[in-house]
Formats: structure tokens, sequence, C-alpha cells
């Protein structure tokens, strides 16, 4: 039996506007990754990018169950992406899986069905899938560039009496400074060579996590390693002091990963 052409042209309009209805708009500003698109169907709820910041990526545990991970620093993104209707948790972790080989990334180590950490060459990339929405997370390695002068740091101490100094880092929950952290402890340096009568206090602060005595004392140890560092490069011990602040002097709201990395930092006071 031949439709009529009217109801023919409303079916036609009816299926064409189905699929705008069922569809639901990425989160504005947000795309793709160039190294691994999402699952068809799915839809990005949020995403958010860093010139430079570190992820912890996932490597399982060691033989006495204690979690390994690497830290990547370098160019950040991460997306978080809702599903289509009836996809499995197991379905979308061989797809990205799959993808992943094909694309040229080893796998470092998975979880299945809810995560998978694999890198290709300086790129590192994590997956933690629940099935109905999953994240992607995404590092690339690179140097960060040194912005914090030794000017800059004597500006702000001539203007407020402290400064912040974000660039001094520390292996998680212990007091060994970290590599990277050198390019800004010698800035340190030269603030103090270029003011001989200048003494420092240097601060330690945490975030709240964790019992606040655990806080108060990494802390201290946390800011007792700058002074020797800054002393065994030529820093007279006498224009220096270590103090340790816990988390009772913070900065930013402790209820976002972005403001407890601002309260964990290093801070140069004047004496």
């Amino acid at each position: 039996m031949r439709m009529p052409l009217r109801v023919s042209l409303c079916f036609a309009l009816l299926l064409a506007v189905v699929p705008l209805w069922a569809q639901e708009e990425d989160a504005e500003g947000c795309k793709d990754s160039v190294f691994i698109t999402r699952m068809p169907g799915s839809t990005i709820h949020s995403c958010d990018s860093k010139e430079f910041d570190q992820f912890k990526f996932p490597l399982g545990a060691d033989a006495d169950g204690q979690a390994k991970e690497k830290a990547v620093e370098g160019e950040y993104h991460s997306w978080d992406y809702g599903t289509r209707e009836g996809v499995s948790e197991l379905q979308v972790f061989r797809n990205f899986e799959n993808a992943l080989k094909k694309a040229g990334f080893t796998i470092d180590w998975e979880n299945s069905p809810g995560e998978i950490t694999a890198h290709k060459g300086s790129t590192w990339y994590y997956l933690d899938n629940k099935g109905s929405f999953y994240s992607q997370t995404i590092v690339t390695e690179k140097a960060m560039e040194q912005e914090v002068t030794a000017s800059d740091l004597s500006d702000e101490i001539k203007k407020s009496g402290h400064v912040a100094v974000y660039g001094i880092h520390f292996d998680t929950g212990k007091a060994t400074i970290q590599a990277d952290s050198e390019a800004v402890l010698q800035q340190i340096v030269q603030l103090l060579n270029d003011d001989p009568a200048l003494k420092l206090r240097v601060e330690g602060h945490t975030d709240n996590q964790g019992a606040a005595a655990a806080n108060q004392t990494l802390s201290e140890k946390r800011a007792q390693p700058v002074v020797a560092w800054l002393t065994a490069h030529g820093v007279a011990a006498s224009r220096l002091v270590a103090k340790g602040y816990g988390a009772t002097k913070p900065v930013a709201s402790n209820t976002t990963e972005d403001g407890r990395a601002k309260n964990r930092r290093v801070e140069l006071a004047k004496q």
C-alpha cells in the first residue's frame, strides 16, 4: 500500500528531528584529544587543560602490595564523558584498549574493565572507566619554563613582606625535594645574593587532607630541606630560619584540587 505524500513527508521530518533530540551537546569549549577520540555516541560533560601540571598514572602494585605510579609533568588535558544508552563497561574498555594499540601506544597497566595506563613516546594516557561514564587524562612530558625570577620574588617581598613559591616540588607525602625544583631554588639564592641584608623565614604549608598533626610535621620537614639546600649553595645559615604552619594558613579553598594545590606551597617571609 502506498503511503500518502503528506504522511510520508511528516514521517521523514520526524526521523530527521529525533537524532537532534537524542544527542546531547558537548560542554562549551570542549573538543576531543588529537591522540584518542571518544567512544561513538559519547558526550563531553567537562574538560580541563593546563599549560603545565602533574598527574600520577597508576601502574598497579609491587610485590608487597604497595601501589605503584608514575608522576608525569607537562602539558595536561582531561575529559569527562557520558556514554550512549546500552553501552557496557567492558565494551568501553575493549574499544579504548584496541584504539590505543592501533594508535601505537604501549599498554603499561590495565585493570579490566575499569582502568588503562598507556604511553607513546613522551605522551601518557589514563582511562578511568565506569561504563555509563568515563574520563581520559593525557599528559605530554615537557620541562617547565622558568617564569619565577629573583626580581619577581624581590618585588613581592618588598610589597607585602612575603611571597608564595610554587616551583619547589616534593615527593608525595615526603620532604624530599624533587630535581625539577632546582631552577626556582637558584632564583632564591640569587635573591639573597642581590640583597645581602635580607633575612628570610622559609615556611612550609600544606592542604587540609589528613590529620592536622601530620600536616604540621610534614610542613616543618619540608621547610628544613629548603633551608639546607640554600645553605649548601652559599647562603649563610644565619640568614635563614625554617618554620612549618601545616594547614593553618590556606590561601584558597580546600574543597577543590586546584585550591588544595595552591595551599601546598613554600613561602618566603622577610624576617
